[in-house]
């Protein structure tokens, strides 16, 4: 496969952000419970501070390959999963709460398969997906790190950053350690083909992906 780099435009305008301050948990849970559950906008709480972002065109554009790109290498691999899209992670005991992009059980799919999650009990999603275009008010990494997510991944548009946990903060990796022979140039490269042909993207990634697998590269 040929490389390709990170992809380098102009940056767009990916999200819209409102932040709040200064606000105690309960009035989090009070703006949280007043919102409709059919609403785009997810929100973030961290020790005080809200913030609601309002996904547009190139940030949703994203998240969507990013689903598929995370589904094919599940499906082709032979793997389990459990999708949480933007289920609000609720956790009380740290002052912090998530509506993360997308969120999923991998490793830990048997434990919570058929049934729902409870945050104060049940281990956290195994894999956290964040597009932040615009930037965030929140530190997302040790938002994560605090609620002990073992992998993290950041898409600003252009890179791809991979974090895995180690003890109690994320390092940067070059490899996701769910997907660890996946380097991070196939993303790059279905996302420039899926600008001009979502269906033929998909085609050529499933079909790279068997032919490494065939290969033995697991």
């Amino acid at each position: 496969m040929v490389a390709i780099s990170p992809l380098v435009h102009a940056q767009p305008i990916g999200e819209k952000r409102v932040t709040l301050r200064g606000l105690n948990w309960c009035a989090y849970q009070q703006i949280l419970h007043a919102l409709p559950q059919s609403r785009s906008a997810r929100l973030t709480y961290d020790r005080g501070v809200l913030e609601i972002t309002m996904p547009l065109e190139d940030h949703e554009f994203a998240l969507r390959l990013i689903e598929l790109f995370i589904r094919v290498l599940v499906y082709e691999m032979g793997m389990k999963i459990k999708t949480m899209g933007s289920t609000t992670i609720v956790r009380e005991d740290l002052n912090r709460s998530s509506e993360p992009d997308c969120a999923y059980y991998i490793q830990n799919q048997p434990k919570v398969a058929g049934r729902k999650i409870n945050f104060a009990t049940d281990p956290p999603p195994d894999l956290v997906v964040e597009i932040d275009i615009s930037r965030s008010d929140i530190d997302k990494n040790r938002l994560y790190a605090a609620m002990g997510v073992p992998e993290f991944w950041r898409y600003n548009g252009q890179e791809w950053q991979i974090f895995q946990l180690q003890d109690i903060e994320y390092q940067e990796c070059d490899r996701s350690p769910t997907f660890p022979w996946v380097e991070k140039e196939y993303l790059y490269k279905f996302l420039n083909q899926a600008q001009q042909d979502e269906i033929a993207a998909e085609r050529e990634l499933r079909s790279f992906v068997q032919q490494q697998l065939g290969e033995g590269k697991r």
